[in-house]
């Protein structure tokens, strides 16, 4: 994390600390040292307060006794509640998507998806470089939607999902050359550039629940 300006300090340390947990460089029950995030963004103390509220009202975070905070342990069923709200959520922007998604912008897709590929396929498999592109590219479809206030509420959801969605991809990166993921990446770009809104809800429900199955078989969340 670089060095920040001085204006808007909440904001940018929220996009900072948002950025971390949606990308899983946070993992489930980390505690975080506000000094120390402070002191890496060249902060004081009370923006990082003000971020960490903010992101607490999210439940994105959580304050424990004493002030500590961390990422929060999800339980088997906000997991399983958390799993079907996105089926519905993002399975709606990748259908919206297939409609109106420009060339540029399903090419945007297709990048993500080959470094994915490239990231997946390395030998040993790329694990960070993977989480990058499997993030840009569901947020790079969603945003092909046309529905700000839709790509705002899946931000919200994978604050939520991301720390464990994306260790599990740390932890295990073997998994990932010729898994499940690249069999539905390949699929949503078909349908894309089919325009077949159908289709691209199937392979994006698919690669949501196929990942959910497996995280839910390995990550031993609490009953």
């Amino acid at each position: 994390m670089g060095s920040l300006p001085h204006e808007t300090l909440g904001e940018r340390v929220t996009g900072e600390l948002r950025e971390l947990l949606i990308s899983g460089k946070l993992a489930p029950g980390e505690k975080l040292s506000l000094r120390r995030v402070a002191e890496a963004l060249g902060v004081s103390m009370m923006p990082v307060r003000e971020a960490v509220s903010r992101l607490a009202a999210d439940q994105a975070l959580e304050v424990l006794p004493g002030r500590a905070v961390r990422v929060p342990v999800l339980t088997l069923a906000q997991f399983r509640e958390l799993t079907r709200i996105r089926l519905v959520v993002e399975g709606y922007a990748a259908e919206e998507a297939a409609k109106v998604a420009t060339v540029a912008q399903i090419d945007a897709v297709k990048r993500h998806e080959a470094a994915f590929r490239a990231a997946a396929s390395a030998d040993p498999p790329d694990s960070a470089a993977a989480v990058a592109a499997n993030r840009h590219l569901h947020f790079a479809l969603y945003e092909a939607a046309g529905m700000p206030l839709l790509v705002e509420m899946i931000g919200r959801l994978w604050l939520k999902v991301g720390p464990i969605l994306n260790l599990d991809m740390r932890h295990e990166p073997r998994r990932l050359d010729g898994g499940s993921a690249v069999v539905a990446h390949e699929a949503l770009i078909a349908a894309l550039r089919g325009r077949d809104p159908a289709a691209a809800r199937v392979a994006l429900v698919e690669d949501i629940r196929a990942a959910a199955d497996h995280i839910e078989r390995t990550a031993r969340l609490a009953e």
